[in-house]
C-alpha cells in the first residue's frame, strides 16, 4: 500500500533506497501490523517471531559493513528503514534502529579489530544485541555528568554505579557503558565516556573490575 508521505520520499533517494524503503513497508504491512493489536493488549514485547523476521530481513546489520555479516548500508538506509516500520510503530522501529544506532555504531567507531570480528556477525544477524549504558536512576540522560565511574586499574577498567531503561536489554549480550572517566576536569571539558563492553551477566553487580 502506498503511503501519502512516498510522494515525497520517493524525488529524494536513489530507487534502490527507495525500492528498499517500499520492500520493509511491504514487511511492515503483512507481518507486523496485524499483530500489534495483539501485543499491546497483551502488554508484551516485540514477541521473538517478530526478532527473528526482522532478522531475516537483513535490518539489524544494515549498517555494518559486509566483511562483517551486514548488508553495507548507510544512516540514509538506517532513516528509511526507521520511517517504513515506524510508520505503524514506533515501538517495532525503535527495536532495529537501537540496536544499530546505540549498540552497533559505538563497536564500529570505537571497537578493535579483535571486538568486532567477535561481536558484529552475531549482531549483525540479529541473534544477539548490544545496548548502549546511558540513562541512571538518579539523573536520566544526563551524558555530560554520569554518575557511573570508570577507573583505569591493572588489566582494565573497574565500573562503579548503576544504569537503567537500557532499550532492546531483554535481548542484550552487552552494555556499551557510557561513564566518567575524568572528574576532576572542567565542566564541559571532561571525558565522560569510556569504552568498556561489560557482558550483561556482570552487570547485576556494582563494581565491575577488569572490563576491557
Amino acid at each position: 500500500m502506498r503511503r501519502r508521505m512516498d510522494s515525497y520520499l520517493e524525488p529524494l533517494v536513489e530507487p534502490e533506497r527507495f525500492a528498499f524503503y517500499q520492500a520493509v513497508c511491504e514487511f511492515t504491512e503483512h507481518e507486523i501490523a496485524p499483530e500489534l493489536l495483539t501485543w499491546e493488549r497483551q502488554h508484551c514485547l516485540l514477541p521473538e517471531k517478530a526478532i527473528r523476521a526482522i532478522a531475516e530481513l537483513g535490518l539489524f546489520g544494515l549498517t555494518v559493513a559486509e566483511e562483517y555479516g551486514g548488508q553495507g548500508g548507510t544512516q540514509v538506509d538506517l532513516v528509511l528503514m526507521g520511517l517504513a516500520l515506524g510508520y505503524h510503530s514506533q515501538c517495532v522501529a525503535i527495536t532495529p534502529g537501537a540496536a544499530a544506532s546505540l549498540g552497533i555504531k559505538p563497536l564500529q567507531l570505537c571497537g578493535s579489530e579483535e571486538q568486532k570480528r567477535a561481536h558484529l556477525p552475531e549482531l549483525a544477524a540479529g541473534k544477539r544485541m548490544f545496548v548502549f549504558g546511558l540513562s541512571e536512576p538518579g539523573r536520566g540522560s544526563d551524558a555530560a555528568n554520569p554518575e557511573v565511574r570508570a577507573t583505569r586499574i591493572a588489566g582494565g577498567w573497574r565500573l562503579q554505579g548503576e544504569k537503567c531503561w537500557s532499550t532492546n536489554a531483554k535481548w542484550a549480550s552487552h552494555v556499551v557503558v557510557h561513564a566518567m572517566t575524568n572528574p576532576e576536569g572542567s565542566r564541559g571539558h571532561r571525558s565522560t565516556c569510556s569504552s568498556a563492553i561489560a557482558p550483561v551477566e556482570d552487570c547485576i553487580h556494582t563494581c565491575l573490575p577488569c572490563i576491557s
